[in-house]
Order: C-alpha cells, then sequence, then structure tokens
C-alpha cells in the first residue's frame, strides 16, 4: 500500500478464523477497521477470492465423496435395504410375525411400500423379495432373494391407506413351489388368509398355505391378500445376477449377493432352520 509521498510501506495483516480482517498494521500504527468497514489492501481482495472459491471446491469435493456411494446404489440394493427394515419392524411384538409363524415358513416374501396406482380405483402395486429355505425340503437356511412384484388389485381401499407395507409367510411346500414356478394368484393357486399375532401364533396349525401381514402408517396387523397376484420380477433379477435367471434357480444356486447380507442374516439369526409340523 503507497502513501501520499509515493513510497512504499511494509503492513501486516491480522485475520480471524474466518479469514475477516481484524488489524490492518503500518509501521509502528494499528488500524482496526470499525464494524462493517472495509479495507482494501493490495493483493488482499484477490487472495480472499481465490481463497473462498478453493474453499468451495472443496466443500464441492467432500460432498461428491459422501454422496458416492448413494449415487452407486442401484434400484434392487434399495429394494433389499428397504425389505430388510420392514422385516425388522414386523418381527415379534404383538401385532407382528410371530417367530413361530417364522419357524414354520418355507418362504417369506417382502413388499415394501406398495402404493395406489389409481386412487379413484384403488389398484395396488408393488415390488419386493422373495426369500426360500434352502434344501431339498426347504427346511435349511435361507436362500439368496428373488426379486418378485405384487398386484394387490382393490386391496389399496380396503386398507384405507395409499402406501402398505406386506409380508407374506408361506407355510405350504406346494404353495412354495407354484410360486417359484410362476405367476401366483392367493385365493386361486394358494389359498391366503390373515395371519396369527401375539399369543394366536403359539401351537397355531396353519389353516391357510400364504399367511399374510401388513402395516399401514406404523401399525402392523393380519389381512387377507386373496386376489393379489405376485410373479419374478425377470427384469430386476436380471439386473441383481448379471443374467437371465429364474426363481428357482436363485434358491437353489445362486449365491447371496452383498446387498442382501442384512436380510438374510437376520432371517438366519431370527429361525436358522423350519420347524416341520
Amino acid at each position: 500500500m503507497k502513501q501520499s509521498g509515493g513510497s512504499r510501506r511494509e503492513f501486516y495483516c491480522k485475520l480471524d478464523r474466518r479469514n475477516i480482517l481484524l488489524q490492518a498494521c503500518f509501521g509502528n500504527t494499528i488500524l482496526s477497521p470499525a464494524r462493517g468497514s472495509v479495507i482494501r489492501l493490495e493483493g488482499y481482495e484477490m487472495a480472499m477470492k481465490e481463497e473462498t472459491m478453493n474453499k468451495k471446491f472443496a466443500i464441492v469435493g467432500v460432498c461428491l465423496a459422501m454422496m458416492s456411494p448413494l449415487l452407486a446404489q442401484t434400484k434392487e440394493d434399495r429394494r433389499l435395504a428397504e425389505s430388510d427394515n420392514v422385516l425388522q419392524s414386523i418381527l415379534g411384538g404383538d401385532r407382528g410375525l410371530p417367530i413361530p409363524v417364522l419357524q414354520q415358513s418355507l418362504c417369506v416374501a417382502i413388499f415394501p411400500s406398495v402404493k395406489k396406482v389409481a386412487v379413484g380405483i384403488g389398484t395396488s402395486y408393488g415390488r419386493g423379495v422373495l426369500v426360500c429355505r434352502k434344501g431339498a425340503k426347504m427346511n435349511e437356511s435361507w436362500s439368496a432373494p428373488v426379486m418378485y412384484s405384487l398386484d394387490a388389485g382393490s386391496l389399496g381401499v380396503q386398507l384405507g391407506s395409499t402406501v402398505t407395507d406386506f409380508v407374506l409367510a408361506i407355510v405350504d411346500d406346494k404353495a412354495a413351489n407354484e410360486i417359484l414356478d410362476g405367476k401366483t394368484k392367493l385365493g386361486a393357486n394358494a389359498a391366503a388368509a390373515a395371519g396369527p399375532t401375539g399369543a394366536q401364533a403359539n401351537g397355531f396349525s396353519p389353516q391357510a398355505d400364504v399367511l399374510t401381514y401388513s402395516r399401514s402408517k406404523g401399525y402392523f396387523a393380519g389381512v387377507s391378500l386373496a386376489g393379489a397376484t405376485i410373479d419374478a420380477d425377470k427384469d430386476a433379477n436380471k439386473k441383481l445376477y448379471g443374467k437371465e435367471i429364474d426363481a428357482r434357480e436363485i434358491v437353489t444356486g445362486e449365491t447371496t449377493p452383498a446387498a442382501a447380507q442384512p436380510l438374510i442374516t437376520l432371517l438366519d439369526k431370527t429361525s436358522r432352520a423350519r420347524d416341520s409340523q
């Protein structure tokens, strides 16, 4: 900075942690700017602009680094994670899926956030996963998941909600094989009924092939899905496993994808082997 006589005098600046000028020192003279005033020093303003831009780029870089795992997550990964969350919420409790029912289940189908697709008619449609037990008698630990879709028809109107989670416990081997082999209409190809909850499940004997549960607005309850259709989601299975593959091939031979490990671990921890009665 120059004086009126044309000579240059050295100066020093004292800045706070936000790089705001606190004091400008010229020789033995200390100038403290008044609140809201601006002191322009030679080269200072340009340096501040450059530093501000560098900070902005650094912030953007950190944000991108934090977001990259989310951007890399596929729709199938999210579906598996959501199914895991729903199952964690429904297991046990007075209104949830009782452990004795899971113990007798050959397969479990989970459909998170089934939505109405036509408000006037009430048609509900959703996507989820089916997990079955391994072994010739389907009585061992749990297999790799199969992507499935659910067409619940007009059930959305009956439930009175636009978003509902569904969990299906398949307790009959014929029904399990029917579902693995192709599109299945509950109530026609496999008998469906609202599943028992709480104390009702103690020592129960299944009166239907598929026991159904739902959660709407945070509350679980047994609900019949008779009339609903479930079928393998071929496109999603191809994306998840990298090839054309049917449901039975996945259940009997595929390695569990990393994104499905939390769900399979939860099932294995809760019911490692089937209790056939």
